[in-house]
């Protein structure tokens, strides 16, 4: 169960650093952050299909 926490802190770390790094409006960036901060395995799931990898593969 370890192992688990640790991937996901880690996948839950990457998405954090990708949502900062987005050109996305500031309002944006803290609400996703919060997202994946208050709802890590949840939150990382919805990000990443509605994020902004999400959006450009729908288009």
């Amino acid at each position: 169960m370890e192992i688990l926490g640790i991937v996901v802190l880690l996948l839950d770390i990457w998405a954090i650093v990708n949502i900062v790094q987005s050109p996305s409006s500031i309002a944006a960036k803290v609400l996703w952050s919060l997202g994946v901060v208050i709802f890590p395995v949840v939150g990382f799931i919805v990000w990443l299909l509605a994020g902004p990898r999400g959006r450009t593969a729908i288009a």
